[in-house]
């Protein structure tokens, strides 16, 4: 009697056509990294960055980042954008949110950076990371109130 070819469970057959399952590449490894996280990547080095020459003026400013900026819909027809709110023809980039009160309880300053539309205006990584530090130089340079080549000088 005969045993019934039992494989071992790494020697799966690919029944669909599929390839490989499962990861490629370890996951301590740069290349494991999502596309979002080398993004908020770019943005920390970024801040990083201004953040040793403006610690005193940047401290407490928060940095975010979000995949797309939210637009009301509900007339599609006119989008107009806030004064805060870097833009590239009417694709908002960035934006920058002044420290205010908020039910009795202080909210600090906030700049928000969009993802996407900095990713599609990209042509490979070096352009991005120029892209990004670009448009957090100049969403400083709106909320301290300077010019962006006073904050960057490098830049």
């Amino acid at each position: 009697m005969s045993r019934p070819d039992r494989r071992s469970p790494r020697t799966r057959r690919d029944r669909h056509g599929r390839g490989l399952r499962g990861r490629l590449v370890p996951g301590d490894v740069p290349l494991a990294r999502s596309r979002a996280e080398q993004f908020d990547d770019l943005v920390l080095d970024a801040v990083e960055d201004l953040e040793r020459r403006w610690e005193r003026e940047l401290a407490g400013v928060e940095f975010a980042v979000e995949d797309v900026p939210w637009v009301d819909h509900t007339d599609p027809d006119e989008v107009v954008l806030d004064p805060d709110v870097l833009d590239d023809g009417t694709v908002p980039l960035a934006r920058v949110l002044p420290a205010h009160r908020e039910d009795g309880r202080e909210v600090p300053a906030r700049i928000v950076v969009y993802r996407r539309p900095l990713e599609i205006r990209a042509h490979d990584r070096d352009d991005l990371a120029d892209l990004v530090r670009d448009v957090v130089v100049d969403q400083v340079a709106v909320l301290l109130g300077r010019d962006p080549e006073e904050i960057d000088p490098t830049g």
